[in-house]
């Protein structure tokens, strides 16, 4: 599976994507115009991703945990809905037996993405790894 990296701009963030290695990285600012053109091809690669893990657990008894990695400067509510969106795929993968982590870091300067890094966790029901810069 080819890794899925594209590059951060002003108003959108950079994603890092590399089932190789199994870290899934996501930071900056999410503002992006077209949130749903944005995070369309992000949500895409996490779904086949289910399937490359399947074969690895099955195939070659690769049982190595996903790390999903939030570096959220900041987001505005539409993509708040995206990033709610790839959570709920995290958590179906955990559900589905594969071991995921997600580490969600904020600045620890402000609450803003502490106080969502906590709400995404209840509203998805999955412990996070809550981490301060």
């Amino acid at each position: 599976m080819d890794p899925l990296i594209i590059e951060a701009t002003l108003d959108s963030p950079a994603v890092m994507f590399n089932a190789s290695t199994n870290h899934f990285i996501i930071s900056g600012e999410s503002r992006p115009e077209n949130a749903g053109k944005f995070y369309a091809p992000v949500i895409d690669w996490i779904i086949k991703l289910e399937a490359m893990a399947y074969w690895r657990k099955q195939e070659m008894q690769d049982d190595s945990t996903l790390l999903f990695v939030f570096k959220l400067d900041y987001f505005n509510s539409t993509a708040a809905k995206y990033i709610l969106d790839i959570l709920l795929i995290i958590k179906k993968l955990s559900a589905k037996g594969y071991k995921t982590r997600v580490e969600w870091y904020y600045d620890k300067r402000g609450d803003d993405i502490l106080d969502a890094g906590n709400e995404f966790s209840k509203m998805i029901d999955m412990k996070f790894d809550i981490i301060a810069n």
